[in-house]
């Protein structure tokens, strides 16, 4: 099994499209059937019968695992299956015709767009404003998550040409535009504040030389300061919902899809690998557009 799990790992690399997290996490659920297997009929993973498949997901609901625990490990299996098929080992994979379990999705929390010009102009000048005026702007422009904005590197921006790499380390790799706004905070910012956090580099500390964003020693700005800069500045300007990076993150997929953007183009910009999750914002638009109807015709 060791073997099969090594060339199935390969495979997901170079087919699937997945982050090496989604990686590791199929590797897990794959395991943790073979587990389930072993000890209920000895079988093998790639000689399960569907009523195996279906009979492992029933024990992960009953065991209280949620919808979407659930639905990952489906998609894992039905990767090994797809893989299996691929090699000629199997003629029909048993997970093919198992329906995922429906998914009540949370509501999604979002700004106004009224709510993101206060949050974006809460900082003041100085080194530290420039800064976080710089990580906010971006943050909006962008749509990144916090773990990738936390991983960029000055050359993976381009004033010139408008854009930011993000490498897929955390997230699926892209290139995402910065608008005029965001562009003008972050010119300043690394070309007549950032060389002031450099400090630490100067005396001898590595740590943020290639980073964007520096904390006050030089060192590359870690997740948990980011999180302290949202929320510091929403509440300064009197924003009573809990601020979160996601909320921030949210409100740029949602203000893109009010605007016109195609679902497929904002797949793309959030990284995400799976549409689905794209589609959830497509569902907040529609409800906005209901609430409007509701409120200005007749005969509503």
């Amino acid at each position: 099994m060791e073997q099969e799990l090594s060339q199935f790992k390969e495979y997901l690399r170079q087919n699937a499209s997945l982050s090496e997290n989604s990686v590791t996490a199929y590797l897990s659920d794959l395991s943790a059937f073979a587990a389930y297997l072993s000890e209920k009929n000895g079988r093998m993973p790639a000689d399960a019968l569907k009523a195996d498949v279906a009979d492992y997901l029933l024990k992960l609901s009953q065991a209280g695992k949620s919808a979407a625990t659930v639905n990952r490990k489906l998609a894992s299996i039905r990767a090994y299956y797809k893989f299996l098929l691929g090699r000629g080992e199997i003629s029909e994979s048993p997970a093919v015709s198992i329906r995922s379990p429906r998914i009540r999705r949370k509501e999604i929390e979002y700004l106004t767009i009224a709510e993101v010009d206060r949050l974006l102009s809460a900082p003041s000048d100085g080194d530290i404003g420039l800064r976080d005026t710089a990580i906010l702007e971006t943050l909006y422009a962008t749509g990144l998550r916090v773990s990738e904005l936390m991983y960029v590197n000055v050359e993976d921006v381009n004033l010139r040409m408008g854009f930011v790499s993000c490498d897929g380390s955390h997230g699926k790799a892209r290139i995402i535009p910065l608008g005029r706004p965001a562009r003008a905070a972050l010119e300043k910012y690394i070309y007549e504040v950032r060389p002031h956090f450099r400090r630490g580099v100067e005396k001898g500390n590595k740590k943020g030389d290639d980073a964007l964003f520096l904390n006050y020693y030089g060192e590359r700005i870690t997740r948990q300061a980011l999180w302290k800069i949202l929320r510091s500045y929403a509440e300064k300007v009197g924003l009573g919902k809990k601020i979160t990076p996601q909320i921030l993150r949210n409100s740029f997929a949602v203000h893109m899809v009010q605007n016109g953007a195609d679902l497929k183009s904002l797949q793309e910009l959030m990284g995400h690998e799976d549409p689905i999750a794209t589609q959830a914002y497509l569902a907040v638009s529609k409800s906005r557009i209901k609430d409007v109807y509701d409120r200005a015709h007749p005969r509503a």
